[in-house]
């Protein structure tokens, strides 16, 4: 049986991690959360997952989880005015980014439950 590769069928994970001065990634997620942004993405049709952490190792590093149904769920976020607001926070905290994508497939190796407690 073929795989199904059409990204646009598949849930997208893009983990991104804000970097900045002294606590300034720490202020940009509080800020998120606190004015509502993040509660608004979370609602959002298609929004699976949107979820700040601070790295154990780095404290002024933040990643933030932000997973979708697919792209056009991801697309349509990116349409909207909020993004704008999400582009000032950033600016705000001179924070700078890194981005990894991942498209999420059904499966997995049987032996990875071997690993993973439920």
């Amino acid at each position: 049986m073929a795989l199904d590769t059409n990204e646009d069928t598949m849930a997208l994970t893009i983990n991104i991690r804000y970097t900045g001065a002294p606590g300034a990634a720490l202020g940009f997620a509080r800020e998120m959360e606190s004015g509502g942004v993040a509660s608004a993405v979370r609602a959002e049709e298609g929004n699976l997952r949107y979820e700040y952490f601070q790295a154990l190792a780095d404290p002024d590093t933040v990643l933030l989880v932000d997973q979708w149904a697919d792209q056009a769920a991801l697309d349509a976020h990116h349409a909207t005015p909020m993004m704008a607001r999400i582009a000032e926070l950033r600016d705000k905290y001179d924070l700078h980014m890194s981005v990894e994508r991942y498209v999420d497939a059904d499966g997995g190796s049987a032996d990875d439950d071997t690993f993973v407690r439920y």
